[in-house]
C-alpha cells in the first residue's frame, strides 16, 4: 500500500501551506532562541510538533509517521552519534596518558595567540578533516582539540561552527557535490566549479570573519598578515582544484595549503607589538617543568597522526571497496518506497525509497575508532584504563545522543511527509529573485537535516525544474543550493549537540550557542544569496 505525498494543507495556497509546514522550525526557534530550554527538550517539543503535523496536517498514515522517525534515529545513532563517541574517545586518551599536555606545550610554542591557535585548528585543520571525513567529524575532533588548549566550550564550539561553513560543500571526499550530480543528472566537474565559484569567494574572508565574530575589531591586532594568509591561500586553493580538478580532492588540498602556509608564517613572521591577556594562552613548560624532546612531542601527536592516516585510508576508494564488503544494506519497514513523491517537486511521480546502510567497517566513526584503539595500545594504557573510558564518554554523551536522535526524526518525517517540500515550494516560487532564495532553501534543508549531502538529494531536483521553468541556469542553481546550504550547518541541532558532546557544554551555553550562530548563519547565507543574484543577473554567468 502507498501514499501520495501533499504539499497544499487544509485546501489552502501555498504561503498558508508553507507557514504550518514551519511549524516545527519556529518550535525549535522559539524554545531555543527566546525561552533557552536546552536542546534535548525543545528537539523533543519539536518532535511532538511535527508528528502531529504529519498526521493531522498531511493526513500521513500513523504507522508511516513512525516508521519515519525511528528512520532519523537510527541515523542519528549511526553514523553521527558513533563518530562524536570516538572523536571524544580519542581526546580522552591523550589526556589520560599526558600527552596532551605536551599537545597544548608544541602548539603554544608555534604561537602562544589562541586567535591562530583557533584558525590553524578550526579552520585549517578542521577544513583538512571536514574534507576527509565530514558527518560532524571535523567540529568533534577540534573542537576537543581547542577545549584542551585552555578554550571555554562555547569559544571552543563557536569557532568550529564558524569555521566548519567553508569546507563542508566539498566534505567526506567531495560527497555532497557527487550526491548533487547524480539526484539532478547535471555534468559533475561543472557543478564543481560552480559551487567552487560560490564558497571560494566566502573562504576568503573567513579566517578574519571568525576572528571578528568571537573578538570583535580588535581581533585583528598583531595577526592581519597569517590572518589573511590563511584566507587567500585556502580560497586560491578551493578555486583551482574545485575548477580543474574536481570535488573530491578539493577540501583536502586547500586545508593541507593552508595549514603549511600558516605554520610556515608562524616559523618566519614576528608579530608587532601586542600583548593580551584576552588573546594569549601561555604554555611555557609542562608539569615538570621540563622542556620535551622532538621525538616526545611527535609521539605525544601520534593519537593524530594516526587519525589522519585512518580518516585518509577510509576515503582512499579500493580500501573503502574492501570495507564496504561487510556493510549490510536493508529497506526500512513500513516506509520503503510507501511514500510517493509527486509533482512539482518531481517530474514524475515516483516512490520515496528508504534503505538504511550499516557500514560498520566504511564508516568515518570507525576510521576514528580504529586510530583510538591503536593510540591506546601504542600509548600503553592498560585495557581496564581505556573501558573506563569508554563508560565515561557513554554517560557523558546520553543526553546530547537523545538530541541528535531527536532532531534527526524530526528532518526524517518532515521529509517524508512532505512538510520539506513544502517550503521548497514557497521559495521556489518567489520569481526574479529566486536565485538569492535558492541558497536559502539549501540553507533550510541542512538546517532540518544537518548533512549538505541529504539537503542536495532533497532539494536538487527541485532546484532544477524551478532553474527550467524561469529560464535560469540549472547547474548555477544546483551549486546555490549546496553552497547555501553550509551556512545552515553551524544552526543545525545535530551539529550544535556535537559540539556540546565534544566540549562538555553546559545546557544553557547550548542555546546561547545557538543564539549566536544563528545571526551569522543567516548573514552568511544571504552573501550566498546575493552571489547567486550576481552571477545570474551582474556577471550572467553559465555552466550548462
Amino acid at each position: 500500500m502507498t501514499w501520495s505525498q501533499t504539499y497544499f494543507l487544509f485546501g489552502g495556497g501555498l504561503l498558508f501551506s508553507a507557514a504550518l509546514a514551519a511549524l516545527p522550525i519556529f518550535t525549535l526557534l522559539l524554545l531555543l532562541g527566546v525561552l533557552r530550554k536546552p536542546s534535548w527538550l525543545a528537539s523533543l517539543s519539536g518532535l511532538a510538533v511535527t508528528f502531529v503535523l504529519a498526521v493531522g496536517g498531511y493526513h500521513m498514515p500513523l504507522v508511516t509517521a513512525l516508521s519515519a522517525a525511528l528512520h532519523g534515529a537510527a541515523f542519528g545513532l549511526f553514523p553521527i552519534s558513533w563518530i562524536v563517541f570516538w572523536a571524544i574517545a580519542l581526546f580522552r586518551v591523550t589526556e589520560a596518558t599526558g600527552k596532551f599536555e605536551i599537545i597544548k606545550h608544541s602548539v603554544s610554542r608555534l604561537t602562544p595567540d589562541r586567535r591562530l591557535q583557533g584558525l590553524l585548528i578550526a579552520f585549517a585543520f578542521g577544513a583538512f578533516i571536514e574534507g576527509a571525513a565530514g558527518f560532524g567529524t571535523p567540529v568533534a575532533i577540534a573542537a576537543t582539540m581547542l577545549t584542551g588548549l585552555g578554550f571555554s566550550p562555547f569559544t571552543a564550539s563557536a569557532l568550529c561552527l564558524l569555521a566548519n561553513t567553508a569546507p563542508v560543500a566539498f566534505g567526506s571526499i567531495g560527497i555532497p557535490v557527487v550526491t548533487l550530480a547524480g539526484t539532478t543528472g547535471l555534468p559533475l566537474d561543472r557543478l564543481s566549479a560552480a559551487v567552487g565559484s560560490f564558497c571560494a569567494p566566502v573562504s576568503l574572508f573567513l579566517p578574519a570573519y571568525l576572528l571578528f565574530a568571537m573578538w570583535g575589531g580588535s581581533a585583528f591586532q598583531g595577526i592581519l598578515f597569517p590572518t589573511m594568509t590563511a584566507g587567500v591561500v585556502f580560497a586560491s586553493v578551493q578555486f583551482m582544484v574545485s575548477h580543474y580538478i574536481g570535488p573530491q580532492l578539493t577540501d583536502i588540498l586547500a586545508s593541507l595549503f593552508a595549514m603549511i602556509a600558516l605554520i610556515f608564517v608562524l616559523h618566519v613572521w614576528r608579530p608587532t607589538a601586542y600583548s593580551s591577556a584576552e588573546h594569549t594562552l601561555v604554555y611555557s613548560e609542562d608539569a615538570k617543568g621540563e622542556r620535551r624532546s622532538v621525538n616526545e612531542i611527535i609521539f605525544a601527536w601520534l593519537p593524530y597522526g594516526l587519525l589522519v592516516v585512518c580518516v585518509l585510508l577510509w576515503g582512499y576508494k579500493p580500501f573503502q571497496a574492501v570495507l564496504n564488503a561487510g556493510t549490510t544494506s536493508f529497506h526500512w519497514p513500513f516506509l520503503h518506497n510507501v511514500v510517493r513523491r509527486m509533482p512539482p517537486l518531481v517530474q514524475h511521480a515516483s516512490p520515496y525509497p528508504a534503505v538504511f546502510n550499516l557500514n560498520w567497517f566504511s564508516a568515518s566513526g570507525t576510521s576514528c575508532m580504529t586510530a583510538t584503539v591503536l593510540s591506546a595500545i601504542l600509548l600503553r594504557m592498560s585495557p581496564m584504563a581505556f573501558f573506563r573510558i569508554l563508560v565515561s564518554v557513554t554517560k557523558t554523551l546520553l543526553l546530547p545522543t537523545l538530541t541528535v536522535t531527536s532532531v534527526l526524526a524530526i528532518a526524517f518525517l518532515m521529509n517524508y511527509c512532505g512538510a520539506t517540500a513544502t517550503l521548497g515550494l514557497a521559495f521556489a516560487a518567489t520569481g526574479v529573485l529566486f536565485p538569492f532564495f535558492s541558497a536559502l532553501l539549501g540553507w533550510l534543508g541542512v538546517f532540518l537535516t544537518g548533512s549538505d549531502t541529504s539537503a542536495n538529494a532533497l532539494f536538487g531536483s527541485l532546484q532544477v525544474v524551478t532553474a527550467g521553468r524561469l529560464g535560469l541556469d540549472p547547474i548555477l542553481m544546483a551549486a546555490a543550493n549546496s553552497a547555501g546550504g553550509v551556512m545552515g550547518k553551524m544552526i543545525s541541532l545535530q551539529t550544535i549537540a556535537v559540539a556540546a558532546a565534544a566540549t562538555g557544554m553546559s545546557l544553557s551555553d547550548q542555546a546561547k550557542l545557538f543564539r549566536f550562530t544563528l545571526k551569522h548563519s543567516i548573514f552568511l547565507a544571504c552573501v550566498i544569496g546575493c552571489l547567486a543574484l550576481l552571477y545570474v543577473y551582474g556577471f550572467h554567468l553559465r555552466w550548462s
